[in-house]
């Protein structure tokens, strides 16, 4: 799993944030308008995962590697499928929550899959 820049943007070889972004090709010059046509924002068997901090908030490296897991148990099947086993999981998380007392810590859950096969 790695994590981007906001879809479809890409950082100028010049940029001072350009070493957050360790996973991206980086472009050679700023971006105009007329670039757009030479961006390719998915590639066949690419998955976007969108989800909301109550499936993952990004502060426990352990969660991650796990939901990461999941993702490379079910990213052959459709999204649909993804979808449910995140949520799934989530959901699982929330019970261990509530049996540790921290139910105050449980959040909404929505995850939003996009699966390009072709």
């Amino acid at each position: 799993m790695a994590q981007f820049l906001a879809l479809g943007l890409q950082v100028p070889a010049n940029h001072p944030d350009r070493r957050k972004y360790y996973s991206l090709d980086f472009r050679q010059k700023e971006f105009e308008s007329s670039d757009v046509g030479e961006i390719t924002l998915m590639s066949p068997g690419d998955v976007l995962v969108l989800y909301t901090d109550g499936v993952y908030d990004g502060s426990d490296c352990e969660t991650r590697k796990q939901l990461e897991a999941v993702l490379r148990e079910h990213y052959r099947q459709p999204a649909k499928d993804i979808c449910n086993a995140l949520l799934d999981y989530a959901v699982k998380q929330d019970d261990q929550l509530r049996a540790n007392g921290d139910a105050a810590l449980i959040d909404d859950k929505t995850v939003f899959i996009v699966k390009r096969t072709s």
